[in-house]
């Protein structure tokens, strides 16, 4: 008997895998008292990387909050941006703050929270659609910012290299060398809130520890041609995690 029915192809939205269960958040940093949207916990029904605020930008946040003069007059590009709370931190000291994500939905949201806030940032927030390595939203970046920037930021990007594959890793830092070369060396930095934690790739079926994921990391960034050096007096624990800041920039 034949069969009457093929079977059915469902194809699920993006909108799916979003959980916009946003809860207006309080956080302090230092001096620096931020609102934003965010999500208060993990589920595997959803893909959370970027709704979420994890410990390495918690971690970067107080290290930034720590060193503001440092971004005084700066321009800003930030890789990952999830909600936007490295991001808008910056907005309160740089000239310019373009945060990036691979769904800018809730960087919008938060944007215009902060634009209509009476501690508005001095900075202008703009968010742009960035997938590590797609050259499309690379040309339109730097079509767009074609000065480029003087820092470029990473907090808790790990996480992100941990939910999908390791062939994330080479991606994030052609992003990042690509960026870095707008301006040239010595003229850019990669500022990195990184957080180590053992991690499982189910693709691959293996389990990774922190010193093997820790040394695949930075051995990627040496294979792009950066050199990576940790901030002295960094390292620390957030959560039960260890975390540390590295400075990275073309060789």
């Amino acid at each position: 008997m034949e069969r009457e029915e093929e079977d059915e192809i469902v194809c699920l939205d993006e909108s799916f895998f979003i959980n916009d269960n946003y809860q207006l958040t309080t956080f302090t940093f230092g001096s620096q008292v931020l609102h934003l949207f965010c999500l208060h916990s993990a589920s595997t029904d959803y893909d959370l990387t970027g709704q979420l605020v994890w410990p390495g930008a918690i971690l970067l946040n107080d290290y930034l909050s720590k060193n503001d003069e440092m971004l005084k007059g700066l321009s800003v590009i930030e890789l990952g941006s999830g909600v936007g709370v490295t991001g808008v931190l910056c907005g309160r000291f740089c000239d310019k703050v373009v945060l990036t994500d691979h769904n800018d939905e809730i960087l919008n949201k938060n944007i215009d929270l902060h634009a209509s806030s009476e501690a508005s940032p001095c900075a202008d927030l703009v968010a742009e659609k960035l997938e590590w390595g797609n050259a499309d939203h690379i040309n339109a970046i730097v079509q767009r910012h074609p000065q480029g920037f003087d820092l470029i930021l990473g907090a808790d990007i790990y996480i992100l290299l941990a939910t999908f594959q390791q062939s994330s890793i080479p991606l994030l830092f052609r992003t990042a060398e690509q960026l870095l070369q707008i301006r040239g060396k010595g003229k850019c930095r990669f500022i990195l809130g990184y957080v180590s934690r053992a991690t499982v790739f189910p693709t691959l079926m293996v389990s990774v520890s922190p010193c093997s994921m820790d040394a695949m990391v930075l051995s990627e960034a040496h294979r792009h041609g950066l050199s990576t050096k940790e901030v002295a007096g960094t390292r620390s624990v957030v959560g039960n995690l260890e975390g540390v800041i590295y400075e990275i920039a073309l060789q």
